[in-house]
């Protein structure tokens, strides 16, 4: 796997660097797109609720059609990141070009949801989850994705999210910090040969991954929903991978894992170009753990709580509400739980009863105490 490699060894010459952080819209893949000429074909193929533009990025006319999209979900940018590493490769590494042009016809739509990337929702303008609407095609952004679809008809389909803090790699306390799957065809969850193809892909990917994040790759959970954009392309026998990003410790930012999925997505190009995905290699796909909700942001351990029983050492759950405020996500912490003893892992865990601490009125536990308590500690 040798762009796999380059790719890795180097991966900061490559990174695109003119985006970062959460807050990804159309205002800052604009200047990108703007700036690819030959091979590189960009087109509008539909626009969004409020009228933004929604654009495809098209490159090779070879014989393994690969189709890609991105923030389906608008708070969802961690893979937008990793789409622009991955173009960024193809552009400025001429062996990798000649690759991608000798094997590929790629489509890559990459940002599906402008108006809830500006908004930082996972829903479009009109309050609609696109990834629940594969069967009514009620929303514009709906029908301008299956409209490429069917023009494009793919051989492969890489369907790219974001998930959340709170999942584990198995029942462990390693976050997930890449999670992948396989969609169901069925209410049974067969193993159908299109399924099989790509396990075999997300095989490749772990193995990958295992030498960088050990431990920290899980698989999402298949069940079946027709309505799900990935379900309804896998049921029409179009082998398609689902891509999670998650977390990685104290990157909340994500730009450790956008490198990840940028890893992986080189991976899965260079197998794609190399082998006969014939499916036969998917049985360790089955290995990696189910992806568990083990995680909280913060636990606060033996945190003193004053109670109508007195003072009592307590367990305090905390997960950060993404929040935007001012054009800037901010991480505003939560009481999720309080109990005497929490059966989960915490991003981040401080002993109180190591730390000279005033007891709190459990009213008193809220996002301005939080805040402030945190940042002192």
């Amino acid at each position: 796997m040798q762009y796999t490699k380059e790719f890795i060894d180097t991966y900061s010459t490559y990174r695109a660097s003119k985006i970062r952080g959460r807050y990804i819209t159309d205002r800052n893949i604009e200047p990108l797109m703007s700036s690819y000429s030959d091979p590189f074909n960009v087109e509008v193929v539909g626009e969004s609720v409020l009228e933004k533009p929604i654009h495809t990025i098209k490159i090779g006319s070879g014989r393994i059609k690969l189709m890609m999209w991105s923030q389906m979900h608008g708070n969802e940018s961690t893979t937008t990141k990793a789409v622009f590493d991955l173009l960024n490769y193809i552009n400025t590494n001429k062996a990798f070009k000649n690759f991608i042009l000798g094997n590929f016809s790629i489509c890559i739509i990459p940002m599906l949801n402008p108006d809830g990337a500006e908004a930082y929702t996972r829903v479009n303008s009109n309050k609609v989850d696109l990834n629940r609407d594969a069967q009514n095609l009620s929303q514009p952004e709906s029908k301008a994705l299956r409209g490429v679809f069917d023009s494009f008809r793919p051989d492969f389909c890489f369907n790219l999210h974001d998930q959340r803090t709170i999942f584990s790699a198995g029942k462990t306390n390693r976050s997930a910090t890449v999670s992948f799957l396989t969609p169901a065809e069925d209410k049974e969850r067969k193993v159908t040969s299109g399924r099989k193809r790509s396990m075999e892909l997300i095989v490749k990917m772990n193995e990958m991954l295992q030498n960088h994040i050990p431990g920290q790759v899980g698989r999402y959970d298949d069940g079946f929903n027709l309505n799900c954009v990935g379900d309804t392309f896998q049921s029409m026998g179009i082998p398609t991978v689902l891509f999670e990003s998650g977390h990685y410790p104290d990157d909340y930012e994500r730009e450790k894992t956008r490198k990840y999925i940028a890893f992986s997505l080189v991976t899965a190009i260079e197998y794609l170009g190399t082998h006969d995905i014939s499916g036969k290699e998917y049985q360790a796909y089955f290995d990696i753990p189910e992806n568990e909700k083990l995680f909280y942001d913060v636990i606060l351990r033996k945190c003193p709580v004053t109670t109508k029983s007195g003072i009592e050492a307590k367990d305090v759950a905390v997960l950060f509400k993404e929040t935007l405020l001012n054009g800037k996500i901010e991480f505003i912490p939560s009481v999720e739980h309080i109990e005497s003893y929490l059966h989960y892992y915490g991003h981040k865990e401080l002993d109180l009863s190591k730390i000279d601490t005033n007891p709190v009125e459990l009213h008193e536990l809220n996002a301005s105490y939080l805040t402030k308590f945190l940042k002192k500690i």
